[in-house]
């Protein structure tokens, strides 16, 4: 894209604002759509204390049983971007209602899995359900919100972003304790049977059509048509870096040889999408509007890799308290919950926060973030019974920090996005946050393996939390350069 061109699409994007009336119900649409958010986030860390359960239930390898954790992520990160742009195009009610439908059926199809491949099948649904689903909360954010009170809507979705992250193995390990290891494990998926169907009703009642709020009557929002050659290789790009990195955590390294094919079909995508700019036609996404939003670019990278640091922390901890301590899984997920505590605390305020004092919120959080996850690492070590005392505050104080990062990160990247393209921009940036999930995840194990087997278990957990130290710093970095530029 020109110069003049996105000179035009941001003149555009200001005239879209100034014409721009607030929907009366844009909470209430908020809530429902978080409700939604916070069960398909869950299902991406509720999942991992009930596998030894799963296993001996169904009685099945401990290679197959991985794909019941990794096969819902890998879906998952696939389908992000294409279900950004399927809402930008066809109406984010109806994507949120066809995915809520798949994610409450493959649901139940996953609790009552009568063996392991149905189950793996399932939570493949599943997760692209939950790519289908999760783009709609930006998309409807970008639609329904201006200036302070988006701000503060993006810190209600940081909210649930951290809550659901941190909350998941505790709650996994409640219903487990509650119902009992053989069958309680069904209950992680069937308990979103009833809250689903409660939720579609909602969502047809009360979820907005795409030109509600938006004050636009471009032409251009109305395209029903979807780039699916560019859908194609995006996913094909995004399946590359993440089946070899879930391969990775499954012991597997054959698959990493796969990583070669990322940056040609990075290359091709970016190629295709220009050309399909220029031909007139609407992109996935267009790139060359976005390189040239301030903060998208530097947003983006931020993302990705403070969710590099922060994901692989929880998965550590939560194997070397059960592997290396000799915790219970609920104790593991007890020990950790102080983190989503600090987090919910700080999400909304640093959502009221960022509209004022920018991009400086988001480098005080990641500071604070990497004081808390340097006492955690200092702390590891010290005697079991110790920990609650110990590690369990230093978990909160990480997630005081972390609870400011997610939401301004996404307000200041998508300040300048065009609500058209709210879906796939918003679905770009949780995409570089699912692959910096998968690669912490995969970083953080190597390292607690690779010194486990030379050194104790504190040690170990002690050089992988330092390894996501330094990778938090690279994302403090990251944000510093953005606050510099001025983005």
């Amino acid at each position: 894209m020109s110069q003049d061109e996105q000179t035009d699409e941001h003149a555009r994007t200001r005239a879209d604002a100034s014409a721009y009336e607030p929907d009366p119900r844009r909470w209430r649409v908020l809530a429902v759509s978080l409700v939604i958010g916070f069960m398909s986030l869950l299902d991406v860390t509720i999942v991992n204390v009930a596998v030894p359960s799963i296993r001996a239930g169904l009685d099945t390898s401990a290679a197959t049983i991985q794909w019941v954790v990794s096969g819902y992520a890998l879906a998952f990160g696939v389908t992000l971007v294409a279900g950004g742009r399927l809402g930008d195009a066809h109406g984010r009610r109806r994507l949120m209602t066809i995915g809520l439908i798949g994610f409450v059926v493959s649901s139940a199809a996953v609790g009552l899995a009568p063996d392991a491949v149905t189950i793996v099948l399932a939570r493949l649904a599943q997760g692209a359900s939950a790519g289908l689903l999760t783009p709609q909360n930006s998309g409807l954010i970008q639609q329904l919100f201006r200036g302070e009170e988006r701000g503060r809507a993006f810190g209600m979705f940081g909210f649930t972003v951290a809550v659901a992250s941190a909350t998941g193995p505790l709650i996994g390990g409640a219903l487990i304790g509650l119902l009992g290891e053989e069958d309680g494990w069904r209950s992680l998926f069937l308990v979103n049977v009833p809250i689903g169907l409660v939720a579609l009703v909602l969502i047809r009642r009360m979820v907005p059509d795409n030109d509600v709020g938006t004050g636009s009557e471009d032409e251009r929002e109305r395209d029903p048509r979807v780039d699916l050659p560019g859908a194609l290789l995006l996913g094909l790009a995004v399946l590359a870096v993440l089946y070899p990195l879930i391969s990775l955590e499954g012991g597997a390294g054959l698959p990493l040889v796969l990583l070669l094919a990322f940056p040609p079909l990075a290359w091709a995508f970016v190629r295709w999408e220009v050309r399909t700019v220029r031909r007139g036609r609407p992109p996935l996404l267009d790139v060359s509007l976005l390189r040239g939003l301030p903060g998208y670019a530097n947003g983006l990278m931020v993302g990705a890799l403070y969710f590099t640091g922060f994901t692989g922390i929880f998965l550590v901890l939560s194997v070397h308290l059960q592997e290396g301590v000799g915790f219970s899984p609920l104790q593991a997920a007890l020990l950790m919950t102080p983190f989503a505590f600090g987090a919910a605390t700080t999400a909304p305020l640093a959502g009221r926060l960022v509209g004022r004092i920018g991009r400086r919120v988001t480098l005080v959080a990641l500071s604070v973030m990497m004081t808390g996850t340097a006492l955690a690492a200092w702390l590891v070590t010290a005697p079991s019974d110790t920990l609650w005392w110990t590690l369990a505050p230093a978990m909160f104080l990480a997630g005081i920090g972390g609870g400011g990062v997610i939401s301004p990160n996404f307000t200041l990247s998508l300040a300048e996005v065009p609500p058209r393209m709210g879906g796939a921009a918003g679905a770009a940036l949780q995409t570089g946050q699912r692959i910096g999930s998968a690669f912490g995840a995969a970083l953080l194990m190597t390292v607690y393996q690779a010194v486990g087997s030379v050194a104790s278990a504190p040690v170990a957990a002690r050089a992988a939390l330092l390894t996501a130290l330094l990778v938090l710093s690279l994302a403090l970095a990251a944000a510093v350069r953005s606050w510099r530029l001025g983005d």
